[in-house]
């Protein structure tokens, strides 16, 4: 199952576009998934992703006490950031 939120950002113009189209809002739908496919994306297990979510690491949308739905992008971006190793120099 996948469901949609529906944002909105401003529109880009990339050189191959109309200028029709400059200024105008454009909606941004980002793909949820379930825990299942997460993990499977993530190559952990379906526990880890309750684990973060539980502390908080990764973001999630509760649609019902036992169900989640989860953003791969803003996941990703937070494990990143969770993760973060600096290089000594």
């Amino acid at each position: 199952m996948k469901a949609t939120i529906s944002a909105h950002s401003l529109g880009t113009m990339n050189t191959s576009e109309s200028s029709a189209g400059v200024g105008i809002l454009t909606p941004v739908h980002p793909t949820l998934i379930r825990k299942k496919e997460l993990a499977k994306r993530l190559s952990v297990s379906p526990r880890t992703i309750d684990e973060w979510a539980r502390k908080r690491m990764i973001p999630y949308f509760q649609i019902s006490c036992r169900f989640y739905l989860y953003d791969f992008e803003a996941v990703l971006a937070a494990l990143r950031k969770h993760y973060q190793v600096d290089a000594a120099s």
